[in-house]
């Protein structure tokens, strides 16, 4: 199954297919409705319009059957004249095309008596005969004197064409076929030339013979097929029917139209909508891709130029949003780029307000170096495994890291198991830099006695570190190259640091006479001493802190 990636793909799918499900269920809602309205609709019409057919035939029927009744109805002098008049009625009539009379010979005992015609009494009930391989139908009455014996019979043949003229003239609806047929089912007549069936449901078909089965239950009605419906109405004046077959695609021709063009507005409606989620849409998909291409950029280190914002909506603060989070990533980037993972972030956005901030080079100005140092600690190393030695250092790194970041130290370095790092006051006083350096220094060494006690359920060696304090100038600046910068010191001043840590002895802090000179007052000394540092001529008098107090 193939995914979905584009979101605009992804809208197009959730509004597309419900509204083509909404507009299916509606079509599909409608037709069924509108259909059932078409067919009842026809089978009231057709009702109707059978009915009247119906009574037109009856009409035909009844006038021929009204002349022979009034044929048996003639009496006294002047009877054969008036019969005569009858008959030559009745083969005057439009639609007769035979009038047959015909006598029985004598009484049936031999005896002569009068002629038949003056014993004519009454006329019987016409019956119905269908002469093979004619349209036409006949009506035969017995004749019958006033006991009921016959007398004869008379025949008058009609055309099923003049029986049914208003069923061939009249229209029809969305009917194919229109036909008379017996109550045994026989055709009589038909609308459609080609028809050669001869009995209605003599090919077996399922509605035929259902319709066939209702017209002896019922005076009328309308069955319905799968592809044709048929309605049938009985006569009165004849044991016949007149029945109308409708193919259904006939009566539903409307509703079939109707669902052409249901079909091409229901497309046009999508189209549309696509068209509205193109333009609509398209813009926000357009930005969330730029947005998704930078973030990529973003994560090479590309950061290049922010987005443009074209907007006020949403998408237009997201942009701004986004903008924002990628100038904070940059600017998170230069300062680890700059000035390492071992500086505090505010800090170093102070330090980056500065114009020598972000540029390579830097400027003299004084500041409190720091440098401690673990003692013994190569030979301690190498009865360690490397990964037990590198364990110990990571160990006392991060307690380290945390003081001096807690007071605002920069770390330039690390260098073996030492720690350099300086306190720069940043064109302000130096004494508070120096009592921030002395707080630092004391409670690095508090803290490495802190881990040795969380060491000891460990196994792991104890560890002691001298540290050395010393303020002077040097240069402080980005050092390096364009690619790739470090925020740092120079100078000598770093050289005579590193030297003054290497007087301190394990667990003390030594500082020089620049630092004794910034210091607070509370400051307490444990020992003074003098000695000859590489580098300088003179000997240098170093101070072993014990205490700092408020």
């Amino acid at each position: 199954m193939r995914k979905i990636k584009s979101l605009q793909q992804r809208l197009a799918l959730y509004l597309i297919l419900p509204v083509a499900l909404f507009l299916a269920g509606i079509g599909t809602a409608g037709y069924y409705y509108i259909k059932g309205n078409l067919f009842q609709e026809w089978q009231e019409a057709a009702i109707l319009r059978l009915e009247r057919a119906a009574h037109h035939l009856d009409m035909r029927l009844s006038e021929p059957k009204e002349w022979m009744q009034d044929f048996g109805k003639i009496r006294g002098p002047g009877a054969e004249a008036h019969q005569q008049w009858v008959l030559r009625q009745l083969r005057e009539h439009p639609g007769v095309s035979q009038v047959n009379l015909a006598w029985q010979a004598g009484d049936g005992k031999g005896k002569a008596g009068p002629a038949p015609a003056l014993q004519v009494a009454r006329v019987g009930l016409p019956a119905f005969f269908y002469p093979a391989g004619q349209k036409v139908v006949g009506l035969r009455s017995q004749l019958q004197d006033a006991a009921g014996r016959p007398l004869g019979q008379l025949e008058v043949v009609l055309k099923f064409d003049y029986l049914m003229q208003d069923v061939l003239t009249t229209g029809w609806m969305q009917s194919f076929m229109a036909c008379l047929v017996s109550k045994e089912g026989m055709y009589l007549a038909h609308t459609n030339p080609l028809m050669q069936a001869h009995c209605l449901g003599e090919t077996q078909d399922p509605l035929e013979l259902a319709t066939l089965e209702a017209m002896k239950r019922k005076p009328f009605g309308t069955i319905i097929g799968p592809n044709e419906v048929i309605g049938f109405y009985r006569l009165s004046e004849a044991p016949w029917a007149i029945m109308l077959h409708a193919q259904s695609r006939q009566i539903l021709a409307p509703i079939w139209q109707f669902r052409g063009y249901y079909l091409v507005a229901g497309l046009f409606c999508l189209v549309a909508i696509l068209g509205l989620i193109r333009l609509g849409v398209g813009p926000l998909v357009f930005a969330i891709q730029k947005m998704a291409l930078k973030a990529v950029q973003v994560a090479r280190g590309d950061y290049g130029e922010p987005l443009s914002v074209t907007s006020a909506d949403e998408i237009g603060r997201l942009t701004a949003s986004f903008n924002d989070m990628m100038a904070g990533l940059k600017e998170r980037d230069f300062i680890r780029n700059t000035f390492g993972r071992y500086m505090d972030e505010e800090l170093a956005r102070e330090i980056l307000s500065r114009p020598e901030g972000v540029r390579l080079g830097g400027e003299k100005r004084e500041v409190v170096i720091l440098f401690s140092d673990l003692r013994n600690f190569t030979p301690l190393a190498e009865t360690l495994s490397p990964e037990a030695v590198i364990h110990l250092v990571n160990r006392h790194f991060s307690g380290m890291i945390q003081v001096i970041q807690s007071h605002r130290g920069i770390i330039v370095d690390f260098l073996g198991d030492a720690i350099l790092a300086f306190f720069d006051p940043l064109d302000g006083p130096m004494e508070p830099v120096v009592d921030r350096a002395l707080s630092c220094a004391l409670d690095m060494q508090q803290a490495l006695k802190e881990l040795n006690v969380a060491a000891e359920g460990d196994f792991c060696p104890l560890l002691e570190m001298g540290i050395g304090l010393h303020a002077g100038e040097v240069v402080v600046g980005n050092i390096g190259s364009e690619s790739r910068a470090k925020y740092g010191i120079m100078g000598s001043a770093v050289n005579l640091a590193h030297r003054i840590q290497g007087q301190a002895q394990g667990g003390e802090v030594v500082i020089s006479e620049a630092v004794r000179e910034h210091a607070p007052p509370g400051l307490q000394i444990s020992r003074e001493f003098h000695t000859h540092l590489k580098g300088i001529q003179e000997p240098v008098t170093l101070y072993a802190v014990q205490s700092l107090t408020s």
